[in-house]
């Protein structure tokens, strides 16, 4: 069963640039929308949505939203979260709201536990992936994924196909695709010692040609 956190938002009539002006009032931007929701733009309260975002995930945990004046409150996920490229702040959510009774794609990101054999051999442990794209009723969405890499020697890898999925989700990544692997600690080449040409040293006890000549 996913992780299910509750939220408030409130309908909005001011959209477009004009939102900015909502940051100095400690709300957020937003947009409720789904296959079976008419789009609806509204507005969180910023530090309620930062501190779910300390237990929630983006693309996986289920989130009760209540509506101001919308009645009964729409299961949704949080499908995007938009932030400013300079200050890191964030600048709109998308919300996408799901049916209940029907699977939907998602991504949900890689948890990797325990420490390869090929590490405490002098092996790296590479991470290809961070996360993985899956199917599944919004009931059964995972908060994350854990992957196992203690089995790990040096020169394995681990693939999509090798990971057990929890019950009631499909991993749609290729089954070939590399997870993760461990790769041979590198060896640093010896730069090649240069030999120069040895100056003639004339032998003890003979002058050069030029020396008897004077």
């Amino acid at each position: 069963m996913t992780h299910v956190v509750e939220l408030k938002a409130t309908a909005r009539q001011v959209i477009g640039k004009a939102s900015k002006r909502l940051e100095a009032d400690g709300l957020i931007p937003a947009v409720v929308y789904g296959p079976k929701f008419e789009s609806l733009p509204v507005t969180v309260d910023r530090r309620e949505f930062e501190r779910l975002l300390h237990e929630a995930s983006v693309g996986s945990t289920l989130v009760d939203l209540t509506i101001d004046g919308h009645g009964k409150a729409v299961d949704v996920i949080i499908k995007e979260v938009k932030r400013d490229e300079t200050r890191g702040t964030i600048q709109h959510i998308d919300f996408w709201a799901v049916d209940m009774a029907e699977t939907i794609q998602t991504t949900v990101h890689i948890t990797y536990v325990g420490s390869s054999e090929g590490e405490r051999a002098g092996g790296v442990l590479m991470h290809a992936l961070r996360e993985l794209h899956i199917e599944a009723r919004p009931k059964d969405l995972p908060e994350h994924i854990e992957v196992d890499v203690a089995a790990l020697n040096v020169g394995d890898s681990l693939t999509v196909g090798d990971i057990v999925a929890p019950a009631g989700v499909i991993l749609l990544d290729d089954p070939e695709t590399t997870v993760a692997s461990v790769m041979a600690p590198a060896v640093a080449e010896e730069e090649p010692v240069e030999v120069g040409e040895m100056a003639e040293v004339p032998e003890v006890g003979k002058e050069s040609a030029a020396d008897s000549e004077e």
